[in-house]
């Protein structure tokens, strides 16, 4: 079947920015060649003019192309006038984008005065009631002749005023006509917008900017490749605004978004992006510009072999089928490796730091749920008392002394295992460079691929590797080592997430191996669980979908979702929203098992699922209530 990769093979292993249409924000252009601009929201409330003034002030000077300030109702629309007056009288002239959910109107004022809307196709015309509905070919046409005449306005004088629009679908936020006809899908978020895009191009009106936002990385990275898609068969290419929505704080929410924003970014898609933080919107612009300088740098990247043909589809998740080997492949979820080859001293000085926890019983070393899945320790003949769901792995000469085979295992390079005389009977662990010759390679059971890549562009000469071993029906499992050169924490998390999470939101990895000289074992574990967990490949902690603030938000974000994960962070694999008005709950929440929302001020509304079970509680007792929830429906487990 015709589609954008399968018609554009040579994307996948040569970078290539897709080339979008130029739009005009105010004296910013966006898209075609221009470079990717980065913007983000203020949080504080509209109609404090001097402190929204002060915080545009601070995000411009922070780096940010773009500010986006919300509008929630006619009133605030028309302040951002005021706003943009103060801005020009203190001498700055950053495009203001006015963010519009439910108001129509508000979004008509807004048109006038600042130089970009954004439309929320979920919710501008439609109110969300959770409801299945079906309809007939006719009456599904009548609700499109609806939407049409309720946006055709504001299509029209954007057009006349030159105003900029963007129309993002939010996984969450479908409207219960998409929900129905296309299901909480990725091509449900694209018909939603779409329907928008084609009002839009039917008036001649192209001043158009794109989004799919979604907390599912995995959800968000294929809404975004359909929409590519559909865009091409329909002769569109507007530009293309990048996000992880709700991603919460801290280095989760890095990873999460390093993950989604970066591997698009890589593949050359993406013309904005907002990285979205429950922390001060300052503090989401660093992380963006890095984001920006490192997709950069692949621009140039050595040549890499093209693919003979796609064995995947890649708007349609599908694990890899591999054979199991050991505690890897199969139905397994991904493992993580940890490098130990340099450490010394007793066990306590470096388990510990890769998730282990003693057993005083059996004065064993047992892994934790952050542990490490595979200790390699190279040439270093440690020898720590461990449990048998330990694995370790030495160099293949190395291993030969190693008196327990049970669970320890060879690490061979390609040459030294072609002419090995002694392997293991169960599994042998081949190094080799991702672009090696696929045919070459043996096809012996057992053996477990630890691929790399010298390549600026890791992501696609990986990515290759793992598509030729299907192309030749090769099943052995793939760990993916990934050799930092970054020289710290923070770049270390963006880099190995944009290159590594894409792979793994694609299905097509079996196991992680992060090695740095600069940064502590400690951290690039953790670093390694966190970009499983961000990939929805491996659930090994709470997981808080929490949105950033705006100006619209009932109650301190950053104090609440402390106060929650202080409660709750031991909760493995349970999904919690945290969403700070109604427009970002129920429906933003998308997959969270238990929400948070505010629903008035000083008032809270819990959520299991996305059905509401307890309205308007007291601010003062809802961290409470919602522990108590989560103990009534059977996913409390004591601390």
């Amino acid at each position: 079947m015709s589609n954008f990769f399968n018609d554009h093979l040579e994307r996948l292993t040569q970078y290539q920015r897709y080339k979008s249409r130029v739009v005009r924000i105010g004296d910013i252009p966006l898209g075609g060649d221009h470079p990717i601009r980065i913007q983000s929201m203020t949080n504080t409330d509209t109609m404090d003019t001097g402190g929204t003034v002060e915080q545009t002030i601070r995000l411009i000077h922070a780096g940010c192309d773009y500010v986006r300030i919300t509008a929630p109702s006619v009133k605030e629309a028309h302040n951002l006038g005021v706003i943009k007056t103060q801005l020009a009288n203190r001498g700055y002239s950053v495009p203001l984008i006015a963010d519009i959910h439910f108001v129509p109107r508000a979004a008509e004022v807004a048109a006038r005065l600042v130089e970009k809307v954004r439309v929320n196709p979920g919710n501008y015309v439609d109110r969300k009631k959770f409801l299945q509905m079906e309809y007939t070919s006719q009456e599904y046409q009548n609700e499109l002749d609806r939407i049409r005449e309720r946006f055709l306005p504001l299509v029209r004088l954007c057009r006349e005023e030159g105003t900029a629009m963007r129309i993002g679908s939010n996984h969450g936020s479908l409207s219960d006509r998409i929900l129905s006809h296309y299901g909480d899908t990725p091509l449900g978020m694209v018909e939603s917008a779409m329907e928008f895009v084609r009002i839009c191009a039917s008036e001649n009106y192209h001043e158009l900017v794109i989004s799919m936002k979604a907390s599912n990385t995995r959800v968000m990275i294929q809404a975004y490749r359909l929409l590519v898609d559909h865009m091409e068969k329909e002769k569109f290419n507007y530009p293309l605004h990048l996000g992880v929505t709700e991603a919460g704080d801290g280095d989760d929410a890095r990873i999460k978004s390093a993950l989604g924003i970066g591997s698009l970014l890589r593949d050359g898609f993406g013309d904005t992006i907002r990285v979205s933080l429950t922390e001060a919107p300052e503090a989401e612009i660093p992380v963006a510009i890095q984001l920006v300088k490192t997709a950069a740098k692949i621009a140039e990247h050595p040549k890499i072999e093209a693919l003979t043909e796609l064995p995947v589809d890649l708007f349609d998740y599908r694990r890899r089928i591999s054979d199991p080997v050991q505690n890897m492949g199969g139905d397994k979820v991904p493992i993580v490796v940890a490098d130990l080859s340099d450490v010394m001293g007793p066990p306590n000085h470096f388990l510990e730091s890769v998730g282990y926890r003693h057993d005083l019983m059996h004065d064993t070393w047992e892994p934790g749920d952050l542990g490490a899945d595979i200790l390699y320790f190279g040439n270093n003949l440690q020898n720590p008392p461990l449990s048998i769901n330990a694995i370790t792995l030495y160099n293949s000469e190395t291993w030969r002394e190693v008196a327990d085979h049970d669970i320890s295992y060879p690490l061979f390079d390609l040459e030294s295992y072609l002419n090995a005389d002694l392997k293991h009977p169960v599994a042998n662990f081949v190094k080799v460079n991702a672009s090696g010759s696929i045919g070459q390679l043996p096809d012996d059971p057992g053996i477990v691929w630890v691929v790399s890549s010298g390549n600026v562009h890791q992501l696609a000469s990986l990515r290759r590797f793992i598509l030729e071993l299907m192309n030749y029906s090769r099943r052995q499992p793939v760990i993916l080592a990934y050799h930092s050169k970054d020289p710290n924490h923070e770049e270390l998390l963006l880099s190995a997430s944009a290159e590594l999470g894409g792979l793994l939101t694609d299905g097509l990895v079996d196991g992680i191996w992060l090695v740095s000289d600069t940064v502590p074992i400690l951290e690039s574990n953790e670093i390694a669980f966190g970009i499983l967990q961000a990939s929805r490949s491996r659930m090994t902690k709470t997981e808080y979908i929490a949105c950033p603030s705006c100006g619209r938000t009932l109650f301190d974000l950053e104090e609440v979702t402390a106060q929650i994960r202080s409660r709750t962070a031991h909760l493995k694999g349970v999904k919690i929203g945290i969403m700070g008005c109604i427009v970002n709950g129920p429906g933003e929440m998308a997959d969270a098992d238990f929400g948070y929302v505010g629903t008035g001020h000083g008032k809270i509304s819990l959520y299991r699922g996305q059905m509401i079970v307890r309205p308007n509680i007291p601010q003062s007792e809802a961290v409470d209530a919602l522990i108590d929830l989560i103990k009534t429906e059977g996913y409390w487990v004591e601390p």
